[in-house]
């Protein structure tokens, strides 16, 4: 190589380094440098960025990205559904983090026609939970911050799951919503977390995620423990009022009906394990689940 050449090639400056990864569907990414301005339309993935550490990174998130408080900060871009792709391409992103549960097919084709790339995720086991960390750690340069953090809701899974071992199933059924009423399926998080929790869902062989039920299977099923998830607020007292018609259920004569916040268990960010823990003393108040603070899980700096 005649030496001109190479000098230049030597001074000539070094390009950024490639990112390279892959989403929660298998889908590669390559991105020319690692992602500076990351967008999230997704509030378990806005939860995950901020317990790693990552927020500096994120400069919008939707509406509905509340948690951790300071998320209320970052700049808006409308609901999930039907965000404002204007406000997204203003925040000139590297990436905008999607699911193809909750945000629409047309959100993803403008972002296509765009030329914006997409980090789709999804987490329909409690697995799948701790890698999604994993791979947002990597996503948004916490890498080192994944371990640790990993690890300790392992740990907190692994004592709930020892503390109601002694005790017997019940039959429990979770209602996600109540009209229509909506129930965990076979592939939803919450099935899981039931079953971790000490109990038996009772809907459990129903298909898909989160499948929509009649009130006469519920008098079927015969639930011994009826978990009823709340959306914002003290909505306890409305929602008893109205599983209390069905008043031959065990569950009702037991006075076995209870409430969780649902965004512990819905969203699959570091506190479904306070949702687990929640569920667990719902399920087994006799065993004295470990109960911790609904509080984000931040990894050390």
């Amino acid at each position: 190589m005649r030496p001109l050449i190479l000098a230049l090639l030597v001074l000539a400056p070094v390009p950024a380094a490639a990112f390279a990864a892959r989403d929660m569907l298998g889908h590669p990414l390559t991105l020319p440098a690692p992602p500076q301005r990351i967008v999230s339309l997704v509030p378990s993935a806005t939860e995950i960025i901020f317990a790693l550490g990552g927020e500096e990174r994120l400069v919008g998130v939707t509406d509905f990205c509340d948690w951790p408080p300071a998320a209320r900060r970052k700049r808006r871009v409308g609901g999930m559904l039907a965000p404002s792709l204007e406000a997204i391409v203003a925040l000139r992103p590297d990436i905008v983090v999607t699911t193809d549960e909750g945000n629409s097919q047309a959100t993803f084709d403008q972002l296509a026609g765009l030329a914006i790339p997409v980090f789709v995720v999804r987490a329909h086991h409690l697995d799948d939970v701790l890698t999604l960390i994993a791979r947002l750690a990597e996503l948004t340069g916490r890498a080192p911050a994944a371990p640790p953090l990993v690890e300790r809701l392992r740990g907190r899974i692994r004592r709930v799951v020892e503390a109601v071992r002694p005790y017997p199933r019940p039959r429990v059924l979770y209602v996600l919503w109540p009209e229509p009423l909506i129930v965990p399926g076979r592939e939803g998080l919450v099935t899981e977390l039931i079953e971790l929790a000490g109990g038996a869902s009772v809907t459990a062989a129903l298909p898909g995620a989160y499948p929509r039920l009649g009130l006469e299977a519920v008098v079927t099923y015969r639930p011994d423990v009826i978990v009823l998830a709340r959306h914002g607020g003290d909505e306890t007292s409305t929602l008893r009022t109205t599983w209390e018609r069905l008043a031959a259920l065990p569950a009702l004569r037991r006075g076995r009906v209870d409430a969780v916040e649902g965004a512990l268990l819905h969203r699959y960010g570091p506190r479904v394990v306070d949702g687990l823990e929640r569920l667990a003393r719902a399920i087994h108040p006799e065993a004295r689940a470990e109960a911790r603070p609904q509080v984000a899980l931040r990894a050390a700096r």
